[in-house]
């Protein structure tokens, strides 16, 4: 591996003074001349039918200049896609329904109609106004009961797909997909093993909880062409599915990225753009949205629940034998659950010769499903590392040594058929057998030590990146992908070592759709992985001008030419020195024009992506409280482009998993959140918390210029199966669902030690 001087250093962020001084410019902070406020109307049922719309009291309110509703969006094909990542597309006939509901609202909060207005309070008055008929519906709130033959139809036109074959039920059903993976003979991996068990687990809907609720506006311009301003995930994205949604071509549309307050997954959908779009088109002005916490916790898209059942088997000398699981996704109301992520991640920690894992996708009547870092896997973490626990007790095998004995390599098959390619799980797994999280006594009464693997696929598809020479010899590099976790750092790092640079010397621009080269959407740790590679040509393509041009003043062909700390000069004659400055300056002076490297990526293989979780607590018996003590983090980075950011990364994926484990869960009844706020969706806090280590390993993937794999997915999950196994330890109480929280682990202990609960008093 080369040597480095920027990367692998604790660089600051080089975006951080615009941050913490409130310069950077957020979606809320835009404001527009002569810009009208947009507002949403929501169902207030869970599943009704829309017999009528009636603006007319809103309409008549001073300062509302328009209603719009379903109908005001250009028709749509059902079964029309739009890109949404790489050749990843998405269903846009149900993206239009998020956007708007046409027939009938399939969730409590969806949004049926909007208006625009001089100022924010006029529009909450006029959405108010707007008078909208419904037939009233049964509601199905549990993917169980939506699986059921009998079960109310959340849509009367879906069928069940089989993956394998695309084959479509013979009757309407909620269960919209089915797939079944399966390699080797489970049936006789089963029965080979000396113990077999088998449990089924139970998550909650859960939201990523990122700080900036959605904003996002749109103009007309002169020319008839549309400009929006989105604070998605993914500009690029945005436009793809706008493309769709209003019928334009591309050309008529420029998307503009505004800094991102957090996404987590949650910021994929062009789920507001649409609206904000056709009322400036409508009324000829700006227009602006701004959703609230309470909107943004009821219908902007929250992480899947699931009911799992996973059976393993093995042998008296601990290796696995068998492992099968069903996993049942609940998607909200309409198709889209990371079922299909789910079944690649849970088993894939482990050497399986024998798999088999079905899913099932499934709609309900609750807020359509978003991506939540690593989509899929902490529920099928939680479900598969619970049971792998149980099991390597069961076997009377140190829970440690039972996952290093069965830890998958490179060359195995992962769940979802696809082979590992280098990994550096086992590594990891005996770094934490002589780490002190591992080796320190635990001491004190209900106290316990839990352990948990997690498995995430860093994903490939299109990065690209421009690098311009400045005739000052600073670097401007212009890049289409948003800015979630640090990417103009590492991108910083990786050019300043690439060309002999200060980071200071470089700034990094991230352009708009008209501007910018093409860029997938941010997320599923795809980011400084796809863009180290295409970082790396566009310095190559610099580098290899920079040669050509000095060749010609040295007399050598530029292969003779050698380049470093901003000078070039001929591998025959070191004394002939071209410099950075001498060539950036004539590129302008002498027109020989400008030094731009460009380089792109679409297809990398997958950057597979392990972590490692233990866990000390404390349980409070009589309240069933649970304090962390201590937590640690172990994950194969493959190379750290900055520790620090890499370590922030997984110590704020641990505190959400963390949470997820142990608080957080939407609470329904009968379709409707009854915890739409932050006062009552618990999230963690400070106090909540101790300081999570973490330690790194680097085993270099096999894959890009500096061996490097994406970080933010995969500490999410073993956080739960981790404290599960922690609780266990701690009160000897096994728990199947989440959230753990101490009402029920409180009743855990009651049905464990099968004693009478005192009176109240």
């Amino acid at each position: 591996m080369a040597e480095y001087t920027v990367i692998g250093t604790r660089l600051a962020k080089v975006d951080g003074p615009e941050r913490v001084t409130g310069k950077a410019a957020f979606g809320a902070d835009l404001s527009l001349p002569n810009m009208l406020w947009a507002k949403l109307v929501r169902s207030p049922y869970s599943h009704a039918r829309i017999k009528k719309i009636d603006p007319s009291k809103a309409l008549a309110l001073p300062g509302v200049k328009a209603v719009i509703c379903a109908d005001d969006l250009p028709p749509l094909a059902k079964g029309t896609t739009a890109p949404l990542v790489g050749e990843v597309s998405i269903d846009m006939s149900a993206i239009r329904e998020l956007v708007m509901a046409s027939d009938k609202a399939r969730y409590h909060g969806q949004a049926v109609a909007a208006v625009a207005a001089t100022d924010p309070f006029t529009a909450e008055e006029a959405a108010e106004l707007v008078e909208v008929e419904y037939e009233e519906l049964p509601v199905v709130g549990d993917v169980m009961e939506a699986m059921q033959p009998d079960a109310p139809l959340v849509h009367e036109d879906l069928y069940t797909t089989e993956e394998a074959t695309q084959e479509k039920s013979a009757h309407p059903s909620n269960i919209a997909t089915h797939m079944v993976y399966s390699h080797g003979d489970p049936e006789a991996g089963f029965k080979e093993a000396d113990v077999v068990l088998e449990k089924t687990y139970t998550t909650q809907m859960v939201h990523q909880g990122y700080m900036e609720p959605q904003a996002c506006a749109a103009r007309v311009e002169p020319d008839g062409k549309l400009t929006v301003w989105t604070s998605a995930q993914g500009h690029f994205t945005v436009r793809n599915q706008l493309v769709a949604l209003l019928d334009l071509p591309a050309s008529r549309l420029n998307v503009i990225p505004m800094e991102i307050g957090g996404g987590f997954g949650g910021k994929a959908l062009a789920l507001f753009e649409p609206t904000v779009a056709t009322l400036a088109k409508k009324t000829g002005r700006p227009v602006k949205l701004v959703i609230s916490r309470e909107e943004v916790l009821r219908a902007t898209g929250p992480g899947s629940p699931a009911v799992i059942t996973v059976k393993a088997g093995a042998k008296k000398d601990g290796h696995l034998t068998a492992a099968s699981a069903i996993m049942r996704y609940d998607a909200g109301a309409f198709p889209g659950s990371p079922v299909s992520r789910g079944l690649l991640v849970g088993l894939a920690p482990y050497k399986l010769a024998n798999m088999h894992a079905e899913g099932y996708d499934v709609v309900t009547n609750k807020p359509r499903v978003a991506a939540y870092r690593a989509p899929g896997g902490t529920p099928a973490g939680f479900a598969v590392d619970s049971l792998m626990d149980e099991l390597a007790e069961a076997l009377d095998i140190d829970p440690l040594e039972f996952r290093r004995r069965n830890a998958a390599e490179e060359g195995d098959i992962l769940p979802l058929g696809m082979p590992l390619n280098r990994v550096g799980l086992r590594q990891m797994l005996d770094q934490i057998k002589t780490h002190p999280c591992w080796t320190d006594p635990l001491e004190g009464l209900n106290r316990g030590r839990g352990l948990a693997l997690g498995y995430w696929i860093g994903g490939s598809f299109t990065s690209s990146a421009e690098i311009k020479i400045n005739p000052d010899s600073t670097v401007s590099i212009f890049v289409g992908t948003v800015d979630l976790t640090g990417t103009r750092t590492t991108i910083s790092q990786m050019v300043a070592d690439e060309l002999g640079l200060d980071p200071s010397e470089i700034t990094i621009k991230v352009g708009d759709t008209d501007s910018a080269p093409y860029a997938d959407l941010s997320g599923g740790s795809r980011i400084t992985y796809t863009m180290s590679a295409a970082t790396h040509q566009a310095c190559q393509d610099v580098l290899g001008q920079l040669k050509a041009r000095a060749a010609e003043k040295l007399k050598v062909s530029p292969d003779e030419v050698e380049y470093a700390q901003k000078k070039l000069w001929a591998k025959s004659d070191a004394k002939a020195v071209v410099t950075l400055e001498e060539l950036a300056r004539e590129s302008v002076a002498w027109g020989s024009g400008p030094i731009i490297g460009k380089g792109s990526t679409t297809r990398m293989q997958p950057a597979h992506a392990y972590a490692a979780h233990v866990v000390d607590v404390e349980v409070d018996l009589d309240t069933g409280k649970v304090q962390i003590l201590r937590y640690t983090c172990f994950q194969d980075v493959g190379k750290a482009i900055n520790p620090a950011q890499v370590e922030g990364q997984i110590q704020g994926g641990a505190v959400q998993g963390i949470g997820w484990a142990l608080n957080e869960e939407y609470v329904f009844d009968n379709g409707v959140l009854t915890n739409a706020s932050l006062l009552d969706y618990r999230c963690p806090v400070a106090l909540d918390l101790p300081m999570i280590e973490v330690s790194l390993t680097e085993v270099p993937a096999s894959e890009g210029p500096y061996g490097l794999r994406g970080v933010g997915e995969v500490p999410i999950v073993p956080p739960a199966a981790a404290l599960a196994n922690a609780i266990y330890r701690a009160t000897g109480a096994r728990l199947q669902q989440l959230p753990m929280n101490p009402e029920r682990i409180f009743w855990a202990l009651h049905q464990k030690t099968d004693q009478p609960l005192a009176a109240a008093d």
